[in-house]
């Protein structure tokens, strides 16, 4: 037996508190005081570094959440189109909404913008 498996062999004998989960759910919830803390308080170039790791890890979220948010655009609309309104080869075959096409022209002009800083 390895000398540093002792924590899993105690873990896998006798269990874990029965307030284990409970304990971790609330260590994490107040991990992101620590974060935000430590952000303001570093100096310098790790201050820096630090910053720049959260932004990325917003952008990321941030990102997840937008996709998530047009997948969801994408439905069908259950309105159905007055009759002799509109003839039926000019009329879109689903009536989906435009949400992706928006959101990528958006897209398209931050990166114009950001190209002409670059």
């Amino acid at each position: 037996m390895p000398q540093n498996e002792h924590i899993e062999l105690f873990q896998k004998r006798y269990g874990r508190r029965l307030d284990h989960e409970e304990r971790q759910r609330k260590k994490e919830a107040r991990s992101v005081h620590k974060k935000a803390e430590y952000a303001q308080k570093a100096l310098g170039i790790k201050g820096k570094l630090y910053a720049k790791k959260r932004y990325a890890e917003k952008v990321q979220m941030k990102k997840t959440l937008a996709m998530h948010a047009e997948s969801d655009g994408k439905r069908r609309s259950n309105e159905e189109p007055k009759k002799g309104a509109i003839p039926a080869y000019l009329l879109d075959r689903e009536q989906a909404s435009r949400s992706k096409v928006l959101s990528n022209t958006v897209k398209q002009k931050r990166k114009e913008k950001a190209g002409k800083w670059e």
